[in-house]
């Protein structure tokens, strides 16, 4: 009850404009993941930021898929004539089996449909099973500048490098052809609205040199930086381990439970990150009751909307400067061009 108290509080003591909402692979609670039709609802429901994650296809271009793994994302198991590129391989230390985009050209995956991947989640997501392709990182760029042209705001790319060492031992660098995409659409400056996010801290530690954009250490709640074996991410939100993240990068995004404790108050991370002179982005906020700590959830429902507007003003209250979330469109306010739904 103390818990549901505080959280009530907080709903009317704090504006809901304050943080940045970061589109999760577009407005992923509405839409497939990582398709045009996903960014494009999160842009007109108000992100300010549309986030792709970036894998490569067999003649190098980058695309948007949450993994290189893509069975459970499309319906490449449906197409017999790639029944034979099903393989199992290591990434990140981990044994994964399916179909890698890394295999595939892009006019092969342009045969590919995008599925929702958690469609008992969410089943209003699979009435969209079929009906989108894969985008490209420069379609996704395109819309953009389309969408900002149409509403009259900027509208703001949080790209992911996917598993860069994992790409490297196969002879395959994204780096350079992400930031020539960059270059080439005009992003070249700390001020432009684009974040580039990675979980291993060499790709980050390369670029800073070489670019002005804004670049963001990803920290999970447990385990460590893939590249750098040894290293923990707790360890990495010590006022030491933050100090020396904030040598190569601007921010940090963090798993939302690193942040916010069981009994709702916020760690030290953020308060020693913000002293250390970096933002801190909070990931993953999503409505459904399976993902909101237990005080939050609405009935028995995992898959029933849960209090967002709760879970938002626990976030909002801890002082993060951004917020990463399936669901832009159940953020509490209004925001420009947003259309604000009510759970």
């Amino acid at each position: 009850m103390r818990y549901m108290i505080a959280v009530l509080a907080l709903l009317f003591a704090f504006p809901a404009q304050a943080q940045i909402v970061i589109a999760h692979r577009g407005a992923s609670g509405e839409r497939p993941e990582h398709t045009l039709a996903a960014y494009e609802r999160a842009i007109d429901e108000g992100a300010d930021f549309i986030e792709p994650d970036l894998v490569p296809t067999k003649d190098g271009v980058l695309v948007a898929r949450h993994e290189n793994e893509i069975g459970a994302t499309t319906d490449v198991a449906a197409h017999r004539e790639f029944a034979r590129r099903r393989k199992t391989v290591t990434v990140d230390g981990g044994s994964i089996t399916g179909w890698f985009t890394e295999d595939f050209t892009l006019a092969e995956l342009r045969t590919l449909r995008a599925r929702e991947i958690m469609p008992l989640v969410r089943p209003g997501n699979a009435r969209f099973d079929g009906l989108y392709s894969i985008p490209t990182f420069a379609e996704i760029v395109a819309l953009v500048k389309a969408k900002e042209a149409e509403s009259g705001r900027r509208i703001g790319i949080y790209p992911e490098l996917k598993h860069p060492a994992y790409f490297a031992r196969l002879g395959i660098d994204n780096t350079p052809a992400l930031m020539n995409a960059l270059t080439a659409a005009g992003y070249t400056h700390a001020a432009d609205p684009v974040f580039v996010q990675c979980f291993e801290v060499a790709p980050l530690v390369a670029l800073r040199p070489h670019t002005h954009l804004r670049l963001i250490q990803l920290i999970a709640a447990h385990g460590g930086p893939p590249d750098q074996p040894g290293m923990t991410f707790a360890a990495m939100m010590t006022p030491a381990g933050l100090a020396e993240v904030a040598r190569y990068a601007d921010g940090i995004g963090v798993e939302a439970t690193a942040l916010i404790g069981a009994d709702g108050k916020a760690t030290s991370v953020i308060a020693d990150a913000h002293a250390a002179g970096l933002q801190v982005h909070a990931w993953t906020l999503r409505r459904e009751n399976r993902f909101l700590p237990a005080p939050l959830r609405i009935g028995t429902d995992p898959g029933a909307p849960g209090n967002f507007a709760a879970a938002w003003a626990l976030l909002h209250a801890a002082g993060v400067d951004g917020v990463f979330t399936d669901n832009p469109g159940s953020v509490p306010g209004v925001r420009p061009g947003a259309v604000i739904h009510s759970h």
